[in-house]
């Protein structure tokens, strides 16, 4: 009994912590990378508009090729939803064109309803450096509510990976 005891006092004790700890941690999470591509600029441009086609480059949406997809309106142009419904790795939500400035930058919004309900803006800007490549900068930034803030420094480790990974993947496509 007393160590059945003790065990529930060190869970209640880690726990106490954590919820501790996240109170002075920051809410806001923000990561940008970034990478230079071989194509000219409205081909990039005009590629990456396209909501759907991120199914073929962007790490988070291959994760689960057999989720349930609807769309809203018409792809590449501003109020486009796409929403889904998937498995554990992708969870549900929806994203949403909300700005474009033609040939410099595509602003989304994830608005995720499971595995946590969370919303994130992601912007994808492009900057021509000759006639034949294109600079592209993919950011993610959102804000994660106490005690789910705790999970900053994990999203901040794990999301420029993917991300790298994304853009890797999308470079090979317009490269070829």
């Amino acid at each position: 009994m007393n160590t059945l005891i003790t065990v529930i006092l060190v869970v209640a004790g880690i726990i106490a912590l954590l919820l501790i700890i996240a109170l002075f941690m920051k809410r806001e999470h923000y990561v940008k990378r970034e990478i230079i591509i071989n194509a000219p600029l409205q081909k990039v441009f005009d590629y990456l508009k396209l909501l759907k086609n991120q199914d073929k480059f962007n790490k988070w949406a291959m994760a689960d090729p057999d989720r349930n997809r609807e769309f809203k309106g018409t792809d590449g142009t501003v109020g486009f939803i796409i929403s889904w419904n998937g498995d554990k790795n992708v969870g549900e939500g929806e994203k949403e064109i909300t700005n474009i400035i033609e040939g410099k930058r595509i602003e989304t919004q994830i608005r995720f309803v499971r595995p946590m309900a969370t919303i994130a803006n992601v912007i994808m800007e492009t900057e021509s450096l000759s006639d034949d490549q294109t600079k592209v900068y993919l950011s993610n930034a959102g804000t994660l509510k106490y005690p789910m803030n705790i999970m900053i420094p994990i999203a901040e480790k794990k999301f420029p990976k993917d991300i790298d990974i994304s853009l890797s993947t999308l470079k090979n496509i317009l490269e070829k």
